[in-house]
């Protein structure tokens, strides 16, 4: 799927027609995250048995290196990404909608990194966002929070109801093609290439060798529990329901469900 976005995205950035670009979620999620269930031979991606230990390292770091370079991705492209966002967004969702230029939140949202909690890794672009302390509240509890939450702590720029989300992500979009696409599209790489030069950059490029670690520091007993139960197995996990204010909406979407919704604006005259 994320081949496919990806895709997406650079058809809609080559789109001179196209403004703005809204990600959002098909169904009753923005995303889940990547699928951390067991796989049709009953093994979980984090068990190395049967690999050499340099080969298992290796697929980790090459898969989390291009992980962070699928995120940064958003940050090259020349035009606003606009993530619009509703209930579970988890795991590399949640990651994805950190690394959008901007993010509108329904009032019914989620976020959430429960993968930590099985061994796995966060992501610095979290902490860059939030700073230290924040970081490691919920990247080292994997504890769930609210749309609330979210705007307190600067990952998302507004919140609003469920029904009006796709409308104001649309608003949005329309008023930034008020503004001449050179002045928008130099003006995102100020902010991003700026991000990127003061350091940015270089802490996405360590967090794949050390989410390699994360992940190769598998634990057969752990893994056996939380990993064969799936999303909802780690989020019940080693704190039971560690939420902090609101409940998750009931059965979260796929990674797979995940959709690029291209907003082709055309620029108006101010």
């Amino acid at each position: 799927m994320t081949v496919e976005l990806h895709a997406a995205l650079d058809a809609a950035d080559a789109d001179a027609a196209i403004r703005s670009i809204i990600l959002t979620g098909a169904g009753r999620a923005f995303s889940a995250g990547y699928d951390i269930g067991r796989r049709p031979d009953g093994r979980s991606a984090l068990d190395p048995t049967g690999m050499e230990t340099a080969d298992f390292l290796k697929r980790w770091w090459l898969g989390d290196d291009a992980s962070g370079r699928r995120l940064l991705h958003l940050w090259h492209l020349s035009k606003p990404v606009i993530a619009a966002v509703h209930g579970w967004v988890m795991g590399g969702g949640f990651w994805y909608s950190l690394a959008c230029d901007l993010t509108i939140a329904a009032d019914d949202s989620v976020f959430a990194q429960p993968e930590v909690r099985h061994i796995s890794n966060t992501t610095f672009l979290f902490a860059a966002l939030v700073g230290w302390k924040t970081a490691h509240r919920y990247g080292l509890t994997g504890d769930h929070f609210d749309a609330t939450e979210a705007l307190r702590i600067g990952i998302v720029n507004e919140v609003v109801p469920r029904a009006d989300l796709l409308a104001k992500a649309r608003a949005l979009a329309e008023r930034i093609a008020r503004v001449p696409e050179p002045s928008v599209r130099l003006n995102k790489a100020v902010t991003c290439y700026g991000l990127l030069a003061m350091g940015i950059g270089a802490g996405m490029l360590m967090n794949a060798p050390l989410s390699a670690l994360a992940h190769a520091s598998y634990n057969h007993q752990l893994g056996v529990h939380e990993i064969g139960s799936g999303l909802n197995g780690a989020l019940r996990s080693r704190s039971g329901n560690s939420s902090r204010r609101g409940n998750p909406p009931a059965r979260p979407g796929l990674w797979a469900r995940l959709t690029a919704l291209m907003a082709g604006v055309v620029a108006k005259k101010v």
